[in-house]
């Protein structure tokens, strides 16, 4: 099975996972194409655009949500009030068609995964797919949770409508099962998750209280053009970013009026390139690019008159001046006492050599 994801986060590069979820069953009805071959399309596009993992939902609607439960979305985008309702139209494949995308990603050279909402389909997608990703819907659900890292593969979990005592426990559960790899995707259960609702200071809060664990931003709102919500996302230390994806953002209903599109991904890829490059490494540390300003723009101490050779130096006798390539000021208490092992003339830098030892 193909890795991309842990490849790259073991080198230090940040991750795109397109959320292709059910979106493939739209496409597949406004342009007239089977439902695999629109998933397969979608698949194909993404790779084009860049995007390092695709990601569908494995689910059967009638394990997954009783008659009476409600919707959570936004009426207004997708006007099924019904959650039972809504996903009995997006839960067609099986086993079979999950392992066409499997292969067929592969070729494509982006790495398959989707998410398991039940045993069955945990099961067979487990010779699939290198990491299970959970659902923020699923966090509480710890048995499941536990099922699942009993497989012994790499997990995303994302945490949205989550408090940090339950995110504890799916850690812990996850952890008694389980030592591999995990990410934590902070994610807002709100579709559209409106820009002021992104509480992006989630992603610090997450490293410093799961240090052993990799964090991650599962994006649920609208792309803007300037990709300003997952470059930031960046910024404060998330590795991986999860976003829906869909071929058309104007088709109603579904995960398409939030999804980034094909033009969004690539711009969500620079700015996310763009982001790690600006963040460097962190070290404190000259770097090799500042050593000529270094050398040039600090300063120096310099004589204030001539000095005769001989001489007992005192600070007196000393300024500070640029360039910085002479004797620092701040050893200037090392200069004090000792003699000139030279003339030193009025405005010369003192140099290590007009030191007497």
């Amino acid at each position: 099975m193909l890795d991309v994801i842990f490849k790259r986060l073991n080198a230090g590069k940040p991750v795109l996972v397109a959320e292709i979820g059910v979106n493939y069953y739209d496409i597949a009805r406004v342009r007239g194409m089977s439902l695999l071959d629109a998933a397969k399309l979608m698949v194909l596009e993404a790779a084009n655009a860049g995007i390092h993992a695709v990601k569908f939902q494995s689910y059967r609607a009638e394990t997954l949500a009783a008659k009476d439960s409600p919707s959570y979305w936004d009426l207004n985008e997708n006007p099924v009030t019904s959650q039972r309702e809504l996903f009995s139209g997006f839960d067609k494949f099986g086993a079979n068609e999950y392992a066409a995308l499997a292969a067929y990603a592969e070729e494509k050279g982006v790495e398959f995964l989707s998410t398991a909402f039940d045993e069955e389909a945990a099961d067979y997608l487990e010779p699939l797919m290198n990491v299970y990703k959970v659902s923020s819907s699923d966090l509480s659900n710890l048995p499941f949770i536990e099922y699942q890292a009993r497989k012994g593969k790499p997990m995303l979990l994302s945490v949205g409508a989550s408090n940090e005592d339950e995110i504890a426990r799916a850690v812990e559960t996850i952890r008694a099962a389980n030592s591999c790899p995990l990410v934590l995707l902070h994610c807002v259960l709100e579709y559209p998750t409106p820009i002021p609702d992104a509480n992006l200071l989630k992603i610090a809060s997450l490293k410093k209280l799961f240090p052993d664990c990799i964090v991650g931003y599962s994006d649920h709102t609208k792309p803007t053009p300037d990709a300003i919500v997952t470059n930031a996302a960046i910024f404060l230390g998330a590795r991986v970013i999860e976003k829906h994806f869909t071929l058309d953002k104007a088709l109603p209903g579904n995960d398409h009026y939030h999804a980034m599109d094909p033009a969004d991904a690539k711009t969500i890829l620079a700015g996310m390139e763009l982001a790690d490059m600006l963040m460097g490494s962190g070290e404190l540390k000259c770097l090799d690019s500042e050593q000529v300003s270094r050398r040039n723009a600090r300063r120096s101490l310099v004589a204030m008159r001539d000095i005769a050779s001989g001489e007992v130096l005192s600070a007196g006798m000393f300024t500070a001046k640029r360039p910085g390539h002479g004797v620092s000021p701040a050893r200037l208490s090392e200069v004090v006492g000792r003699r000139a092992a030279k003339d030193i003339p009025a405005d010369a830098v003192l140099l290590e050599e007009m030191l007497e030892s």
